[in-house]
């Protein structure tokens, strides 16, 4: 066990400034800004090479010399607070180097969910090879949006449709073999149904971040009202599910964010965790259709080579990244929270 430490000082005496706000302003300087909304169409190239290489200086070059040599070496972050918003597959060191091109990287909200994680990861192996089955993979985009009430006090608006999820979905479908739940089919009870027996879940539709319950763990999962529910399949919700899955990848704008605590992040990712699930990809902010279209397809594409999900999702971003150079929101908004096998 080694310990490292950042001077912060000259945050706040030579920038004014401090280390949220230099995580927020990292994430603004490549295109990404407030939430659930899309990457913005000009960046600051200057300003985004700066801003990504300080959050190095502070974050990882302290550490360097601890850090594994070989690339496909797994490190795991354990952020706190503000850190968890902090793309750390696109710090770049003094050359330029983004941390993906040298590292396989993973996080995990606290020691105590990764060591959960560990334990549900035993737990679906021993089941799934007790049962000797083969469990389906549910794949949904684009769902019929639910009527939601984004503020207090206005009126329920139905929410955007997603033609780039669904295009996404169904692409993905065919990779794995399976049909695609797509417009009223990705209604809340038959998606609930399937998500009990599934082994892989991949979910392309919008995440919201509100506590809509009110129950002190915020985020849902939009899919398509039906008669028996809402569309809105909660946080909450999601705690009482017990899940079988080895992995849900949650395609849709800022699934990874929540509450904000010193132990983690409280919201989707937590609850899937909780329901069993111990692999959870999620993203930091929306990313664009074309890109998430490539970087999915690529993700899985890989994991049907090799069962490592973290090597599977640093390789389909160094794919996309050759695709989009210099554009790091479209390519690090995938974070792996969880096992990486």
């Amino acid at each position: 066990m080694s310990f490292r430490s950042s001077n912060l000082k000259p945050l706040w005496q030579q920038q004014n400034t401090d280390l949220a706000k230099l995580v927020v302003n990292s994430r603004e300087s490549i295109g990404v800004r407030g939430r659930g909304l899309s990457v913005v169409s000009k960046v600051d190239e200057t300003s985004q090479a700066k801003q990504l290489q300080q959050l190095h200086q502070l974050l990882i070059q302290p550490i360097t010399d601890l850090l594994p040599k070989e690339a496909n070496a797994r490190v795991v972050f354990i952020p706190q607070t503000s850190l968890f918003l902090v793309p750390f597959a696109a710090l770049q060191d003094s050359s330029g180097k983004y941390l993906i091109e040298q590292h396989t990287i993973l996080t995990a909200p606290s020691i105590q969910v990764l060591d959960l994680t560990r334990q549900q990861k035993q737990r679906v192996e021993t089941r799934n090879l007790a049962s000797r089955q083969n469990p389906n993979v549910l794949v949904v985009g684009n769902p019929n949006m639910p009527n939601v009430s984004l503020k207090r006090g206005e009126s329920p608006q139905k929410l955007s449709t997603l033609p780039g999820a669904e295009r996404g979905a169904l692409a993905i479908a065919t990779l794995l073999n399976t049909k695609a739940l797509i417009g009223n089919s990705a209604n809340e009870s038959a998606v609930v149904q399937q998500m009990s027996k599934a082994k892989m879940i991949h979910l392309a539709t919008h995440g919201l971040l509100d506590d809509f319950q009110r129950s002190g763990v915020p985020g849902a999962i939009a899919l398509a009202p039906s008669g028996k529910d809402d569309g809105l399949l909660t946080a909450t919700e999601i705690l009482n599910l017990k899940l079988n899955a080895e992995l849900v990848v949650l395609s849709a704008c800022d699934t990874g964010q929540g509450i904000l605590t010193g132990d983690g992040v409280i919201g989707l990712s937590r609850s899937l965790i909780t329901a069993g699930v111990p692999s959870v990809i999620v993203t930091l902010w929306a990313i664009p259709d074309n890109s998430s279209a490539l970087l999915m397809s690529e993700f899985y594409r890989n994991l049907q080579q090799n069962p490592d999900k973290a090597q599977a999702l640093r390789r389909a971003m160094l794919t996309t990244m050759k695709q989009y150079p210099d554009q790091p929101s479209a390519w690090a908004a995938y974070t792996l929270i969880g096992e990486a096998e």
